[in-house]
């Protein structure tokens, strides 16, 4: 089984890498469910690393999934730069109003990530459909490599009969990646479903003790990844 990191910092992804993470999942904002991250934070994580792949988050802004075509224009420019400074892959996933996936939108981007060869990964907007399994044949047909998910739930321990049943329609179609609440104790829940990968973040909130609040602030918490890693080679 994979693992791979949510990060949002060169921490982060020397960390992920040091326990060999097959990718990193770079973000902003993460306290906002992550944003897309700043160029610059994308070439110094894809300079800091040498096996882990850079994956970017494309999401322009927090809330739901239904962009506008500004808002999509402003993730294709994304996409563009973080290809131009090394990713080897991109995160998005988008909506129509009825809470369905956009297929027309999701192409466009989807074209572009082709032409670039860049992986691309369907995020747990999935999660906000009315039912994650039915988006499987949709998302499959697009093209995306992979699909991260809770199985429609807070918590992907809470969803795993959900994700365990998309991994078995998907078959090799796709890739089917748990995610969200994953920690070390539910590690023997999603081996034992097959679960081709896991999605976790690691981080350890600072106290700045400033007078203005000014947003949290994480540090990596590498004894997480460590322990995980070390979990997941005893397979």
């Amino acid at each position: 089984m994979d693992f791979e990191v949510c990060i949002d910092s060169v921490e982060g992804a020397l960390a992920a890498e040091k326990y060999g993470a097959k990718r990193v999942e770079l973000c902003a904002a993460l306290s906002e469910g992550g944003l897309t991250p700043s160029v610059g934070m994308i070439e110094a994580c894809v300079n800091a690393t040498k096996q882990t792949e850079v994956h970017v988050m494309l999401r322009p802004r927090s809330g739901d999934f239904t962009y506008t075509i500004d808002e999509i224009k402003l993730m294709e420019r994304d996409l563009l730069a973080a290809k131009q400074v090394g990713a080897a892959g991109v995160v998005f996933g988008i909506l129509n109003k009825m809470q369905k996936i956009d297929l027309q939108t999701n192409m466009y981007l989807l074209e572009k990530a082709f032409e670039l060869q860049l992986s691309t990964t369907f995020h747990r907007a999935v999660d906000v459909t009315k039912n994650p399994i039915d988006c499987l044949e949709d998302l499959i047909n697009l093209g995306f490599n992979r699909i991260l998910t809770s199985g429609g739930e807070a918590k992907a321990a809470d969803g795993i009969e959900t994700i365990r049943r998309m991994k078995n329609i998907a078959h090799d179609k796709i890739e089917i990646m748990a995610g969200s609440g994953v920690g070390l104790d539910q590690l023997p829940l999603f081996q034992s479903a097959g679960i081709d990968a896991i999605h976790f973040t690691a981080k350890k909130d600072m106290l700045n003790n400033l007078a203005l609040d000014m947003g949290p602030q994480y540090h990596i918490d590498e004894n997480k990844i460590a322990a995980i890693a070390q979990a997941l080679r005893k397979e």
